[in-house]
């Protein structure tokens, strides 16, 4: 993956990161999922929303439609993520071919403006893509929609080494008096634990190790700093770009937030880091219009005018924008998945006058029969004959 875009991806992370408000339970939430919406977006606004979405993807618009691909592709080759895109359009919606061209490989649709049709489809491909850790595709659907572009990423680690799960409580704090899902390990690496320095005050970072190219770091903060404060230091110790300092050198005591060392004693001669923590499943909604300057859809979401030559020659707006996410750390790894999708609906200057066209519909209600023919040479690749449909209730997975 270009260097550029990890970097551009993950300054919007820590934009976002910095404004978030955590719920009672917390949140979960990923840039990732969004970063190659607003670039494909990008690639086909015009005027003021081209700016906009060029400033928050931090890359010029020109050739972001190339770069959302490079990153898919790049997402698609980590170790246990899948990643995916979808597009479905009302099939009165003209489209650029130039922009459909440099669309990445996914999924393509059709929306009927029926809510009862298209739900079903894109709740169907939401729950395929993320391996149903998410079921529903967080857009609206009915005939004010004439298009959604979706992203879905679902990673899948598995640790290291596994954590014990224990009863634990605790006497201070916010979970004083409370009884929960412990996770608990002994490891000799030492350096997995580290504390880089902020303005919010000292971070303690704990790096879990995947089996495969993913690790997951906890970040705790001082009590009384903001959970963006703490993101945004963790960020920036775990990309390098602020210094993190380890166990094995940093001073017996209490060096950073809810790390101690000391020298004990032991029949081993080898030092050792006891890592404890706690189970956690999480989901999350997030209105990206309601953080409209820092996706740059403030003025792609003006409906008063159209912003998307690049993609249709009819104005669009942009009608939605949202995130579902989820995050679950437990004893023997970790999943997390986000559904990202925007919709578009009708912008000013919309024709006053609807063409009228020949439709032409055809129907396999019956036996029929199969060729795959090699364009260039006219080979037949396959054929076949089909004498029964799949039955309604069987699972199956689209080929795109």
């Amino acid at each position: 993956m270009d260097i550029t875009t990890i970097h551009a991806v993950n300054r919007l992370t820590e934009r976002w990161a910095a404004v978030v408000r955590p719920d009672a339970g917390g949140t979960v939430f990923t840039a990732a999922g969004v970063w190659p919406l607003l670039a494909l977006l990008a690639d086909g606004a015009g005027g003021p929303a081209r700016e906009e979405l060029a400033r928050a993807l931090g890359i010029p618009a020109e050739g972001a439609a190339a770069a959302a691909r490079e990153l898919l592709d790049g997402l698609g080759r980590v170790p246990g993520l899948v990643a995916a895109t979808g597009l479905w359009t009302r099939a009165d919606l003209p489209l650029e071919k130039r922009w459909t061209d440099d669309l990445p490989d996914g999924a393509r649709g059709t929306l009927t403006g029926d809510a009862g049709i298209d739900r079903p489809v894109l709740d169907g491909w939401a729950a395929e893509r993320t391996d149903g850790l998410i079921e529903h595709m967080p857009a609206p659907v009915g005939p004010e929609v004439l298009m959604v572009l979706a992203s879905a990423l679902a990673l899948r680690v598995t640790w290291q080494q596994p954590f014990d799960a224990v009863p634990a409580g605790t006497d201070d704090g916010p979970w004083s008096g409370q009884r929960f899902l412990g996770l608990r390990r002994t490891t000799r690496e030492l350096d997995r634990v580290r504390v880089t320095r902020s303005p919010a005050g000292p971070v303690t970072l704990l790096e879990v190790e995947g089996r495969t190219d993913v690790d997951v770091h906890l970040l705790l903060g001082a009590p009384d700093a903001a959970p963006g404060e703490v993101l945004v230091a963790g960020i920036a110790a775990v990309t390098g770009r602020t210094p993190a300092e380890g166990a094995s050198t940093l001073p017996e005591g209490s060096p950073g937030p809810g790390l101690d060392l000391s020298t004990v004693e032991s029949f081993s001669p080898d030092s050792y880091l006891i890592e404890e923590t706690v189970a956690f499943d999480l989901r999350a909604e997030h209105d990206l219009l309601g953080q409209a300057r820092l996706f740059g859809l403030d003025a792609a979401s003006d409906d008063a005018f159209g912003h998307f030559p690049g993609i249709s020659s009819a104005p669009l707006a942009v009608g939605s924008a949202r995130q579902s996410a989820m995050a679950r750390f437990h004893a023997t790894g970790f999943e997390a998945a986000a559904l990202t999708a925007v919709s578009m609906r009708a912008g000013g200057g919309a024709p006053t006058t609807r063409y009228r066209v020949r439709r032409a519909e055809v129907a396999f209600r019956r036996p029929f029969g199969f060729l795959a023919v090699d364009r260039s040479s006219h080979l037949v690749l396959a054929a076949g004959w089909v004498n029964e449909p799949l039955p309604h209730t069987t699972p199956f997975a689209p080929v795109f």
